[in-house]
C-alpha cells in the first residue's frame, strides 16, 4: 500500500444489530455526510491517490463522515445472503450521524447511492442542512413514463455478466474511462472489488439497486437546498445526464449543474471542480486560490493492443518491455526539452512548452519502440492545465487524451489548434476528419502529423 502518512481511525457503530464501519476526518464547522455506494470500502479507498486527495480536500472544508453501508466493504454482511432493503440504507445514514455525533448534516450521495441519499432528506429535512447528489438516478430501469436507463432484460445480462468479471478490470471503461489507460489504477480496481465484496454478494447488491430502485414519487417531498450535479458525457445507461435532468426538474428548486467528463466515479476526472462545486453549495464560499494553471502541450501515448502482446509474452517478459519502454520513452521527452508526468500502465503522459517538440519527440518515440516490436498510438493537443505538484489535469489533458483514442496504430493524431499553432514548422498534417469526442461538447477537427 502507498505511504500516504496517518490514515483515519476506522470505528464501528450498530445499526439494527449490525456493525457498520465509519470514519471521521477533519474539523471544519460544517458536518458533511457523504452517502456510500455500496462498492465502497472504508479502508481500501484510501489506497489510491486520486481517492486519496479527493478526501483530503473534501475534508479540509468541513468534518466528512465516510462509511460503508450494511452488506459492503468493512460492514456486517447481511444474514443468510438477505437482500438489504433502502430502508436499511437510510438507518445506516441515521446510525453513523449518531455514532459521530452529528445532529445535522450536508448529505453527499453519488452514482447509485442517490436514492439512499434522497430519502433520507425527505424523511428527515431537521437533519439535512443540504443536498447534493452526484451522477444519480432516481431509478435505473427505463418505464413507459421514463425512457432513460435500461431495460430489465439488459440490466440482468449486465448483473451476470459483472459476476463472472468481478475482480479484474472488465467495468472500468464504462464506469470510469478516464482511467481505462492507466494499468496501476486497473490494478487498484480489480484489487479494490475484492475489498468491496464476493462476486455473489457483489450481484445480489447490484441486483436489489437496478431492479428495485424508483424515488420518482419523493422527489417533490424533499424540501431542502439541493444541488445536482452531473457529469454530461457520461454513457453508463443507468448515470447519463438526462437522470440529472430529471431529477433536477422534480425536486422543488433544486439546482442543476452539468459538468465535463465522462466518469461515474465522482471521486475521478475533474476533482477540484466537483469539490468546488459542493463547497460553495454547502458553504456559499468557493474554494479560493484556484490550481495554478499554464498553457502546455499535451502529448499522451499508448501501446497498441498491449493485451494481446501481455497473452502473448506472459507477465515476466511484458514487466520488462514496459520497463524498458518507459525508461526508452522518459529518455525521448527528456531530450526534446519535455516533462514525463507520469506513467499510465503501457503508455504515459507528458508535456512539453510547444506542440512541434511534442510531435517530433512522438515520432522519434515511434521509431524507437519499432526495434521493439511494439506500435503506439499518440494523441497531443495544447491548451490550459492545472498543476497539482508533478501531475497535470483539466480539460486539456482530457481532450489530448480523446484525441489519443481515436488515433491508428502508428499515428500522431493532433487537434486542428495543434495545426495552427505549429504553421511553417515542416510538419505535414493530414485532416482525418471532424469527430465528435466521447464527454466533450461539440466536434473536434483532428489531424494525422507526418513527420
Amino acid at each position: 500500500m502507498p505511504d500516504f502518512g496517518v490514515l483515519p481511525r476506522t470505528q464501528y457503530t450498530k445499526v439494527a444489530g449490525s456493525s457498520v464501519s465509519y470514519q471521521v476526518i477533519g474539523d471544519g464547522p460544517i458536518d458533511v455526510v457523504w452517502v456510500t455506494s455500496w462498492f465502497s470500502h472504508i479502508d481500501g479507498r484510501w489506497q489510491e491517490p486520486r481517492w486519496h486527495r479527493f478526501w483530503t480536500q473534501m475534508s479540509s472544508w468541513c468534518r466528512l463522515i465516510l462509511y460503508d453501508r450494511r452488506g459492503s466493504g468493512a460492514s456486517d454482511a447481511f444474514p443468510d445472503g438477505a437482500h438489504p432493503t433502502w430502508e436499511e440504507w437510510v438507518e445506516d445514514i441515521t446510525g453513523v450521524m449518531d455514532a459521530a455525533g452529528s445532529e445535522r448534516a450536508a448529505v453527499v450521495a453519488s452514482a447509485d447511492a442517490g436514492p439512499s441519499g434522497a430519502l433520507f432528506a425527505a424523511a428527515f429535512p431537521a437533519r439535512v442542512s443540504a443536498l447534493v447528489l452526484v451522477n444519480s438516478s432516481a431509478r435505473f430501469l427505463q418505464a413507459s413514463d421514463y425512457p432513460f436507463g435500461v431495460t430489465k432484460e439488459s440490466a440482468e445480462s449486465f448483473i451476470v455478466a459483472a459476476e463472472r468479471s468481478w475482480g479484474d478490470d472488465a467495468l472500468v471503461e464504462m464506469v470510469v474511462p478516464s482511467m481505462a489507460h492507466d494499468r496501476a489504477y486497473l490494478d487498484f480496481w480489480a484489487r479494490y472489488q475484492r475489498m468491496v465484496a464476493s462476486p455473489a454478494t457483489a450481484g445480489r447488491q447490484m441486483r436489489m439497486q437496478i431492479l428495485t430502485a424508483d424515488i420518482r414519487e419523493i422527489l417533490p417531498a424533499i424540501k431542502v437546498p439541493t444541488l445536482v450535479l452531473h457529469r454530461k458525457g457520461i454513457t453508463m445507461p443507468i448515470h447519463t445526464i438526462e437522470h440529472g435532468r430529471y431529477l433536477a426538474d422534480h425536486i422543488p428548486g433544486a439546482r442543476l449543474v452539468e459538468l465535463e467528463g465522462d466518469d461515474v466515479v465522482a471521486v475521478l476526472g475533474d476533482q477540484d471542480e466537483v469539490v468546488a462545486e459542493i463547497q460553495e453549495f454547502v458553504t456559499g464560499v468557493r474554494p479560493f486560490p484556484a490550481p495554478d494553471r499554464v498553457l502546455a502541450t499535451v502529448m499522451l501515448t499508448d501501446i497498441v493492443e498491449s493485451t494481446r502482446h501481455l497473452a502473448k509474452v506472459g507477465d515476466r517478459d511484458w514487466r520488462q518491455l514496459l520497463d524498458t519502454h518507459e525508461a526508452l520513452v522518459r529518455g525521448q521527452i527528456e531530450g526534446f526539452g519535455g516533462k514525463m508526468i507520469r506513467t499510465t500502465g503501457d503508455g504515459v503522459i507528458a508535456t512539453f512548452n510547444g506542440p512541434a517538440r511534442a510531435i517530433r519527440c512522438a515520432a522519434s518515440i515511434r521509431r524507437a519502440l519499432e526495434a521493439l516490436g511494439v506500435s503506439i498510438r499518440v494523441g497531443v493537443h495544447t491548451g490550459e492545465v492545472e498543476l497539482r505538484g508533478d501531475d497535470v489535469a483539466g480539460i486539456a489533458v482530457h481532450i489530448a487524451a480523446r484525441i489519443m483514442s481515436e488515433a491508428d496504430p502508428d499515428e500522431i493524431l493532433v487537434s486542428g489548434l495543434v495545426r495552427d499553432l505549429t504553421a511553417g514548422s515542416g510538419i505535414e498534417f493530414v485532416p482525418r476528419g471532424v469527430r465528435s469526442l466521447r464527454g466533450l461538447d461539440g466536434e473536434w477537427q483532428l489531424l494525422a502529423a507526418r513527420i
